[in-house]
């Protein structure tokens, strides 16, 4: 049976070549500590809980294999965006950022394809990166965060963004950084940023596509959610309950955000096999792809021997999950 892993990092070898040579890399700058050390910039520290961020990617095909992973869909690790950067160097960043990605999958054609990063603190320069990476470099599409400096993806400025990619065919994988997010005001205690907080901005991100008219702007806008949407689906009674109650004359959408909910993608980085059933009976099964978080969360022994283990699923259910789903989505061959 063949694997797709939609959300699986990369943290770039240009990175890891400046920080050897003591460089920074369009305005971070790594420090030396425990295992590979951290990244500073943008306001934030990084650090790298696995060394597999400085694989090379003959390592981490060796990975895949060990992991039953036949194909990875490789993006950027999450801080490094550089959304807060100006314009001319967010899109440097973009186009080595996406070069490097398109050559892997150039070179290893059927283990490797790649969604861009884009400079969006400039509209009209990220939806020139995005036609570059669909039309040129052959990238699925790209990754986003959930928020723009402060900005949501409701503001109408990014609307012509949408519609580029809706006419390209690009997906666009929404995966928010794990230390922008309110808990990091919250409280930074016991990892409730990422375990909590990161979650909760991909249900935001969710409501925010659909009160914000994006989906009915764009019917055909391809869009996949990282963690399952976190807590999105859960709460989709509520958001109904919020929309029925609202007067029609000052509705934003025509019908229940329910509705909406079964045109987005999920992947199955939800935690547990009760979790990925709610998400599967909620969304249908043709609307959730295999998920890993490649290298950061731990699978014992792998993503797909969890899914491929799991009792409360059909092996038809199984079989979309892992590839099929994806080989449509994505236009693999």
């Amino acid at each position: 049976m063949r694997t797709i892993d939609i959300h699986a990092h990369l943290v770039p070898r240009s990175l890891w070549q400046a920080a050897d040579a003591h460089r920074d890399w369009y305005g971070f700058r790594h420090e030396v500590g425990d295992g590979v050390g951290s990244m500073v910039g943008g306001g934030k520290r990084t650090s790298f809980t696995s060394p597999k961020v400085r694989f090379t990617p003959e390592e981490r095909l060796k990975d895949m294999d060990a992991q039953g992973v036949d194909v990875q869909v490789v993006s950027i690790h999450t801080p490094f965006f550089g959304y807060h950067l100006d314009s001319a160097q967010g899109r440097a960043l973009a186009r080595d950022v996406n070069d490097e990605i398109a050559a892997m999958a150039r070179q290893w054609p059927r283990r490797f394809a790649g969604l861009a990063t884009l400079p969006v603190q400039d509209v009209k320069a990220a939806i020139d990166e995005l036609e570059r990476a669909a039309t040129v470099l052959g990238l699925k599409g790209a990754e986003l965060d959930t928020v723009v400096n402060g900005e949501n993806w409701d503001e109408p400025k990014f609307l012509p963004l949408f519609k580029a990619a809706e006419a390209l065919g690009a997906v666009l994988f929404f995966h928010p950084q794990p230390q922008h997010n309110f808990m990091m005001q919250r409280t930074t205690r016991y990892g409730l940023f990422n375990s909590l907080g990161v979650i909760v901005e991909d249900a935001i991100v969710v409501a925010v596509l659909i009160f914000g008219g994006v989906l009915d702007a764009c019917p055909d806008l391809k869009v996949c959610i990282a963690h399952g949407g976190g807590p999105a689906c859960f709460a989709m009674g509520r958001l109904d309950r919020g929309w029925q109650g609202t007067p029609v004359e000052r509705r934003s959408i025509q019908q229940p955000p329910s509705g909406y909910q079964r045109r987005l993608y999920y992947d199955t980085v939800v935690g547990s096999e009760k979790a990925l059933r709610f998400l599967l009976d909620e969304v249908g099964v043709d609307h959730v792809v295999l998920g890993s978080d490649w290298p950061f969360v731990p699978w014992h022994p792998s993503p797909v021997t969890w899914v491929q283990g799991l009792t409360t699923l059909s092996q038809d259910e199984k079989e979309k999950i892992l590839w099929r789903n994806l080989e449509s989505l994505l236009r693999l061959s």
